[in-house]
């Protein structure tokens, strides 16, 4: 047997099935699949091109950003400390207003997929303007992205109606046919910027093309009040009567959502993406995710954009959803490690309807993972390397990310004037580990 390259791992987190670990095992990739996960001792007598020896790593699938606005990287730390519809009104969209082109859009973009790829994601789901300029920045920095056709309820320099709108979307689906590594939802912004016969329009373009419908929801409570005003029931309920919400509808954030909501979305099997750094910056509340999980709804996690964030951190983001999601429903054996890390990964791969292809180290599927030192000074000792890897590990420690089976990150370890060496670190925690 001969494959281009075997990854020896000291231990491999597949997510198929969740919360499975393997110790001492080898990723096999050939041709940009991965061709079998194997323990390392199985792997003598095969023939590789590359046989990378990863012993204090772990090593998984990429992690999956399902909720990002990778242009908004130019706004960056933009209108801090503003409640959300101030710093919207008042910062974004006035900046947006003045900034808004394709340049604008593929420059952001290509920054934001640099910093996302060195962060381990291999897979952006992006909202925003001139989307195939946000999938040429994203793509062209390494990763695989899902792009949005947007509608909102005002005129933009990318369209000045509905219908507009909805031919640009019609443009992306035809552009991105063809393409492996990008995907096209449909985008519609929010209940409080799209009109009903705009979800109308959104909800027949998504069936023609059995395409996802990517859109933030129950936000704010703000939102709420104002849903129940102008249409006399709340976001969701609004969307389940206008034929928006079954398997391929994506709710964003969904802080303020009520029980009967949680209800509609789990008989809908749709999806959800938690945001809880911009949840907390811009004070739009806790988001109830210990119960959407124990509902069966499939759970993802996205950065939002940096200039609500500040930055797209998504093994950062779901350790902080780990620990806040804890607090919030007073519960330390919710939010386990493994749902989390499966969130971060196969619940984004899922929410895309991609999970044919990424999301977890399955024979067949595209080799799309990364490896995380658990050898470094932050995570020793290793007890539980699927925990110090959720709650230890800082993006900084992963060192190696493969999309398509081709390296697109290699970080060299540097010593340099370094206290303690890693070598040194390693002896001392092990020696107190082996007394336990």
């Amino acid at each position: 047997m001969h494959v281009h390259t075997i990854i020896e791992a000291g231990w491999v987190m597949p997510m198929a099935p969740k919360g499975a670990l393997l110790t001492r095992h080898s990723v096999l990739i050939d041709e940009g699949k991965i061709v079998a996960v194997v323990p390392t001792e199985e792997t003598q007598g095969i023939e590789a091109k590359e046989i990378v020896r990863l012993p204090d790593h772990i090593v998984l699938p990429g992690f999956v950003n399902a909720h990002t606005h990778a242009p908004m990287h130019l706004l960056r730390g933009m209108g801090a400390d503003l409640p959300l519809m101030d710093w919207l009104q008042t910062k974004i969209w006035p900046a947006e207003g003045k900034l808004m082109s394709p340049e604008f859009c593929y420059e952001g973009s290509l920054i934001a997929g640099a910093e996302m790829v060195e962060s381990g994601i291999t897979c952006a789901s992006d909202h925003y303007f001139f989307s195939e300029d946000v999938a040429r920045g994203l793509t062209e920095a390494g990763i695989k992205c899902s792009v949005s056709g947007i509608v909102i309820g005002f005129p933009s320099a990318m369209a000045k109606n509905t219908d507009e709108y909805i031919q640009c979307a019609e443009a992306l689906f035809e552009r991105f046919a063809n393409d492996p590594n990008v995907r096209v939802t449909v985008g519609p912004h929010a209940p409080y910027t799209v009109d009903d016969d705009a979800l109308i329009k959104v909800r027949d373009l998504a069936h023609k093309h059995n395409a996802r419908i990517h859109m933030h929801v129950d936000e704010t409570q703000t939102e709420i009040e104002g849903s129940l005003k102008q249409y006399g029931v709340r976001p969701l309920q609004r969307l389940q009567n206008l034929g928006l919400l079954d398997e391929r509808f994506i709710s964003v954030h969904t802080v303020c959502a009520d029980d009967a909501e949680l209800e509609l979305l789990a008989r809908a099997r749709a999806s959800v993406v938690h945001c809880p750094c911009s949840n907390l910056k811009l004070a739009s509340g806790f988001s109830p995710v210990a119960k959407m999980m124990a509902l069966g709804i499939n759970v993802s996690m996205g950065t939002d954009g940096v200039a609500s964030n500040d930055k797209v951190d998504l093994l950062g983001e779901t350790r902080l959803a780990a620990m806040l999601g804890k607090a919030v429903c007073q519960d330390t054996t919710q939010m386990k490690v493994a749902d989390m890390l499966y969130a971060a990964t196969m619940g984004g791969a899922k929410a895309l309807g991609w999970d044919d292809r990424i999301g977890s180290l399955e024979k067949g599927k595209d080799a799309d993972l990364i490896a995380v030192d658990l050898g470094n000074i932050d995570a020793l000792p290793v007890f539980d390397p699927a925990s110090q890897l959720l709650y230890s590990a800082g993006r900084e420690d992963i060192s190696h990310v493969w999309v398509n089976g081709k390296i697109v990150v290699k970080k060299q370890q540097q010593e340099g004037l370094r206290p303690l060496s890693r070598e040194n670190a390693q002896k001392i925690t092990k020696t107190w580990q082996n007394r336990i």
